[in-house]
């Protein structure tokens, strides 16, 4: 079972932790648009990496093939984030089936419900892309 993580304690742990690393699974529309969760802070960068490909929303299937050529490895901890947390956690319960053990869905993802709650609500480091 995946956990699920507030953002304020997803983004304690990528400062404190050295394998903990954030994956953005949203899809280029909504980062250029919206924005991107800035971790440079703690001396890393977001992986964006869509658990969908748009138009019409299939699963991308070069996801889990996405996270080992972004470098990432199973002893990497690591937290999924979306708009709201649904499709983080899909990605994220994906992640673990394929061997990644330590995966955390940030729960109300980059803008929550109703712009509420979500990592840019909480006054998160965040950028335009």
């Amino acid at each position: 079972m995946v956990e699920n993580v507030p953002p304020a304690q997803a983004w304690e742990a990528l400062n404190s932790d050295p394998e903990a690393r954030l994956v953005d699974v949203r899809t280029e529309g909504e980062w250029n648009s919206v924005g991107i969760p800035d971790v440079s802070a703690a001396g890393k960068e977001t992986v964006l990496l869509p658990w969908q490909i748009v138009p019409g929303g299939p699963l991308n299937p070069g996801f889990l093939d996405g996270l080992q050529a972004a470098g990432l490895t199973p002893e990497n901890h690591l937290y999924f984030i979306c708009r709201s947390g649904a499709r983080s956690a899909a990605a994220a319960e994906a992640a673990r089936q394929a061997g990644f053990s330590a995966v955390y869905n940030v729960s109300s993802g980059f803008e929550g419900s109703r712009f509420s709650a979500g990592w840019k609500a909480k006054k998160l480091p965040w950028r335009q892309a």
